[in-house]
């Protein structure tokens, strides 16, 4: 008999949040994604023009047009992120793990993620 979704523990590959803390949890053999990361890719996407030729090739409008959905992709991501840290701090990870992980210094994540 085979194991059911919940018992079997799926999480997302990207921000690690178990099934039971999503909405949905999207997936194939060996990688999962959850709404909330799809909601993420959904603003990045959508801050890109769909046939994108460089910078320059876009008129002022264009470009302009692009700030907003790309701003929001940003501060999605920045809230993401924030959040993560979040929860490897009340787990007890240290500064020095977390800025470890993310390619900086242990003063810079703390500078970042602690404010």
């Amino acid at each position: 008999m085979g194991v059911s979704t919940k018992q079997a523990g799926l999480t997302c590959s990207f921000c690690g949040k178990r099934e039971s803390q999503v909405a949905r949890l999207v997936g194939g053999p060996t990688a999962r994604i959850c709404d909330g990361c799809i909601a993420i890719c959904n603003n990045i996407v959508e801050a890109t023009p769909e046939q994108f030729a460089g910078w320059d090739t876009m008129s002022n409008e264009q470009l302009l047009g692009s700030l907003r959905p790309a701003a929001t992709a940003v501060e999605a991501s920045r809230r993401h992120l924030k959040s993560q840290v979040g929860a490897l701090r009340r787990r007890g990870a240290s500064w020095r793990a977390i800025g470890g992980a993310l390619g900086i210094s242990r003063q810079a994540a703390w500078e970042r993620f602690a404010r």
